[in-house]
């Protein structure tokens, strides 16, 4: 990930407050079509100081048009944009509608539902979703190599597969139970470094996570989990410590009260905000979450061209790009 240094070098251009550095809505959504531009060649070329660079052979020789926003590179004469080659290829809308949606769906603390934005920017709701999860895909390879060492806490909380309860008692099932269960139902397993990064991984079960945890915790490391099963063959692995949520949830010796943080806020989001998240974005929703606790402590602004820096270092994205034309790949 590139750092965010060189970013805020040039937050002065065109979007934080000197004084408060935060986020003015207000500055992004007066921002015209050229400024908007401006803004994303800076932030996309930050390291040649906003000189466009071209995306296929990489050569730093270009020319530009006076009638038209593209770039044409004298080497390869590939024609190219602001957004060419980033998560934001083949765009329809115009630039500065993009960086208002990051403006809008970063500042969402528990998240923004996909409807809302599309009112606030006035598209359609398909429009929006995808956005939404461009951006939510953007967030996710910031932490997508990362490792975890020193203090872990590992603990799982399961989504989906509601089961509505009969009307009359005498009707009702044990829903507990595999039998009256739809199948339907993930486990969303966190490992949560103390003072780190978090992150979240979706199974089945939460012993499926075992192997996944192996590979992104190091050795030497100390886990913190819970009173489950599932987590027993971390013993022979890791130091690993024990909590049994029956008795406390904390003894002074272990306990997973941060990762715990992370599933009230992924609830929170669930409930509050989109009211239903379907099996198959569950992931995508657990690593927005993860991001967005990872910068808990980072003002809105500085949140805010990270997000924008990632999405331009992002390449195409092969989940979304014609998701609704079913041009892209398998559908997630």
């Amino acid at each position: 990930m590139r750092s965010t240094e060189n970013v805020g070098l040039m937050t002065q251009h065109f979007l934080l407050s000197s004084a408060a550095r935060s986020l003015s809505l207000a500055k992004v959504a007066r921002m015209s079509e050229e400024e908007a531009r401006d803004a994303f060649r800076l932030i996309r070329w930050s390291a040649t100081n906003g000189d466009p660079v071209c995306p296929r052979c990489q050569c730093a020789a270009v020319y530009t048009y006076k009638a038209r926003a593209l770039f044409k590179c004298k080497a390869c004469n590939h024609q190219f944009s602001v957004t060419s080659g980033t998560i934001f290829a083949s765009r329809k809308l115009p630039v500065g509608t993009y960086l208002l949606a990051i403006a809008i769906f970063v500042n969402g603390a528990k998240g923004h539902s996909a409807l809302q934005l599309s009112r606030d920017l006035d598209v359609q709701y398909k429009t929006a979703f995808v956005l939404s999860h461009k951006l939510r895909e953007a967030m996710a390879s910031e932490s997508a190599d990362e490792t975890l060492q020193g203090e872990v806490e590992v603990d799982g909380a399961y989504f989906g597969g509601h089961v509505r309860p009969a009307n009359f008692k005498a009707n009702r099932v044990d829903r507990r139970l595999a039998q009256n269960q739809t199948g339907k139902r993930s486990v969303v397993v966190i490992m949560r470094e103390r003072n780190g990064i978090t992150l979240p991984f979706v199974f089945k079960s939460e012993a499926q996570s075992v192997q996944t945890i192996a590979e992104r915790v190091k050795l030497g490391s100390t886990i913190y989990a819970d009173e489950a099963t599932s987590w027993d063959v971390l013993h022979s692995r890791y130091l690993t410590k024990r909590i049994n949520h029956a008795e406390s949830y904390s003894d002074g010796e272990a306990c997973t009260n941060m990762a715990e943080s992370f599933f009230s806020r992924l609830r929170r989001a669930e409930f509050g905000i989109h009211h239903h998240i379907s099996g198959r974005y569950l992931g995508a929703y657990a690593n927005e979450m993860a991001w967005r606790e990872n910068n808990r402590q980072v003002s809105n602004g500085e949140q805010y061209l990270m997000t924008v820096d990632l999405a331009l270092a992002h390449p195409i994205s092969r989940q979304w790009k014609g998701y609704w034309q079913r041009n892209g790949q398998t559908r997630i």
